[in-house]
């Protein structure tokens, strides 16, 4: 039988807050996945050092992603029970931009470089939502 991928339990999962990173919480609350645009040179990153802009325009993606770079790792400390893949993706409607997240109910051999994915949600401490992603039902199987 081949262990699924997870999250670490989310109960234990805090996340903190301030005005740059407010936006993206607050989205994934609501089950969507923003990224912050430049509204000035249309840039997908938090500060542009060419236009220098800091107007910001949260822009709402489709949730497809694929994967940049990955490490499996097999327990952790206190769980050894626990599977996590932790990944960093591109995000195709946000160019130039990458999330670091974890895939969750995947065979762990599934994750490579270019295995698309399409974002999930699951709930954390507090009220908030963590973004995560599944493997991409048009992936699996061919």
């Amino acid at each position: 039988m081949t262990t699924l991928t997870t999250t670490l339990p989310p109960a234990g999962i805090q996340i903190t807050t301030d005005s740059a990173t407010e936006p993206f919480w607050q989205a994934a609350k609501e089950n969507r996945l923003v990224a912050p645009k430049r509204a000035d040179c249309g840039t997908f990153r938090p500060f542009c050092p060419n236009c220098q802009s800091q107007n910001v325009d949260w822009v709402t993606l489709s949730g497809r992603a694929t994967v940049f770079s990955f490490s499996i790792v097999a327990g952790v400390p206190g769980q050894p029970e626990l599977t996590l893949a932790a990944v960093v993706v591109d995000l195709p409607d946000a160019p130039g931009a990458r999330l670091v997240s974890n895939v969750v109910d995947a065979d762990p051999s599934a994750v490579q470089i270019g295995t698309p994915f399409v974002v999930d949600f699951v709930e954390i401490a507090d009220g908030w939502k963590l973004p995560v992603f599944r493997v991409a039902a048009d992936a699996v199987g061919g």
